[in-house]
Formats: structure tokens, sequence, C-alpha cells
């Protein structure tokens, strides 16, 4: 009789277990995925157009810096015939080349405009290396930057930069995955391509746990996400496929082309033409890692859904 009655609550009963299992399946994948957003984020600088360095290109009251007034054509006379001769006649000569090649530069364009114009060319780097969350330090060492930096002057951004750069080139043992990106375009387009590399990332934060972004710093409370006793060994099980992923990205004056990455040696290339550009060149930059908060975790399932364009290294 017993028998009879378990083959006929048996579907029921594996039924309610499997679901049983879906349902803690489901919930502590969600929870995981969320406690793995955290991220923290160092930025600043702007777009505007650099000022010009050179002077204006207008003539001198009296000519270009020969007597005679007026744009220098009373300086022909001596040639035909009216005195003059040899090195006067060469100081002649210099004169009117002088005049052609100004008037001529002013009315056509040229190079020296087009760089330090209104709309110079900008170049849009990316760096993002995916390590294995064994870098601990690495975190800490964000942290830090974050915390102290000045992201208000050019020497500031420029060091913040730098630190992050060489905090990423100390723990080349950790790196796992990495990729770059660089685009170059006039100044005038240069501002929205970088917002869409930064607002990419920031998208992929639940929160911004720790920021400093021109100055203005936010941390929220860092013992939200910690494990309970029995996550802390479930954590520590799997801490070994976790990873830390960190983004760099910045926009420079100037062309600025970063190599493919297929191996480590691209990474530690692009971190070192990142971080040795100077602050002169630099126009805005965002440094961004995740997860920030203690007891987040990023799984190689996060890897390969949020960040697909990261190649093993």
């Amino acid at each position: 009789m017993f028998s009879r009655l378990w083959l006929k609550i048996q579907p029921l009963v594996k039924a309610s277990v499997a679901l049983c299992l879906a349902f803690i399946l489901v919930f502590s994948q969600a929870d995981h995925a969320l406690a793995a957003r955290s991220g923290g984020r160092i930025g600043g600088g702007s777009f505007r157009a650099p000022s010009r360095t050179y002077s204006p290109r207008t003539a001198p009251r009296g000519g270009y810096g020969y007597p005679g007034g007026g744009i220098g054509f009373p300086f022909i006379f001596p040639l035909f015939g009216f005195g003059g001769g040899g090195l006067f006649t060469l100081l002649i000569f210099m004169a009117i080349a002088s005049f052609l090649v100004r008037n001529l530069g002013n009315a056509g364009g040229d190079e020296d405009y087009a760089v330090g114009g209104t709309n110079p060319t900008v170049s849009v780097a990316k760096v993002q290396v995916g390590l294995l969350s064994n870098a601990r330090s690495l975190k800490g060492e964000l942290d830090q930057i974050a915390l102290s930096a000045n992201t208000d002057t050019a020497e500031g951004r420029a060091l913040v930069l730098q630190e992050a750069s060489l905090a990423l080139l100390r723990h080349p043992e950790y790196w796992v995955y990495g990729a770059t990106e660089s685009y170059t375009s006039p100044l005038s387009a240069a501002e929205g391509k970088f917002n869409q590399l930064a607002l990419a990332e920031r998208s992929k934060f639940a929160e911004e746990t720790l920021s400093n972004v021109s100055n203005r710093l936010k941390q929220s409370d860092q013992t939200e996400a910690l494990p309970e006793a029995g996550g802390q060994i479930i954590s520590s099980l799997q801490n070994a496929k976790d990873y830390i992923v960190v983004t760099l990205i910045a926009g420079f004056e100037g062309k600025v082309q970063l190599s493919s990455v297929n191996e480590a040696e691209d990474v530690e290339q692009a971190l070192r033409q990142m971080g040795g550009l100077g602050g002169e060149r630099l126009l805005a930059f965002e440094v961004l890692w995740t997860p920030q908060r203690e007891g987040d975790t990023l799984t190689t399932e996060d890897i390969l859904a949020s960040y697909p364009n990261l190649k093993l290294v």
C-alpha cells in the first residue's frame, strides 16, 4: 500500500524539490550579481578647447619690421634702378618672401592652426584589465587614490592616471583579461565618445560605492555587503574564480593610438602609454573598478556577460 502511495506522490515530490532548487538558485544568483556590481570611480577634467599658444598673425605698424610703412612694397623701388643692390637687394627679396608666406598662410590655413585652434584633433583611449581577485591590495591602492586625489588641476589629474596605471603594472601576475580601444576625432566630437565609453562602464555598477569626481568625494557604508558567517566560507572557496576589472578612459589632445591586446605584453605597453602622457595633453579622464566594496565578487559568468570585449592574456 505504501509503495502505491509513493508511486502516486513521487512525481509531485520531484516537482516540488526541483521548484525549490530553482527558487534557491535564482535568488542566490540575483543577490550575488547585485553584490558584484559595486564600483569605484575617479574622474575629472573637461573637453574645453585649449587656448592658442601662438601670437595672432597681424602685421606691426610700419610693415614687418622694416622701415617704410605699409606692407613693404616701397622696398621694391631700388630693384628697378632707383638705387641699391647687393645685400640691400637680398634684404628686399627676403621682405617680399616673408610677406607672401604670411599672407598666403593666413588665407589658406595651416597645420599649426589645426593643432592649436578651437577644434583640434583629440584622441579618446580606453584600457581595461581583468585581474584575479587575489590582487586585493590593488583595490586598496585604488581606494586610497580616490580618497586623496585632487582632480581639480591638470597636474592632479595626470598624477591620478599615472598612479592608477602603476597600480595595475605592479600586479602583472594577476592579469587574466585585457582590452584596448582608441579613437581620434575633432574636439567637438571627442567628448561624446568619451561620455559613451564612461557611461557604458558605469552602467555595469548597481552602485558607485566610492567616487571622487571633480574633487567631490562620495563614499557609501562599506559594511552593507559584508557576508555573514556562513557566506564567508562560500566566498573563500569561490575566491580563486573571482575577478577585479579596472578601466582607464582618457581624452588627450593630439593623436594617441593603442595597439590591440593579444597577450600580456600588449596590456603592459598600453598601460605605460596611458600613464606616460603628460598633463599638458590630458583633457579628461575616468578610472573605474569593480567590485569596490568588501565582500562583493565578480565571477567568470559576470565577466562573460558584462565584459565580452575582454581577451584572455
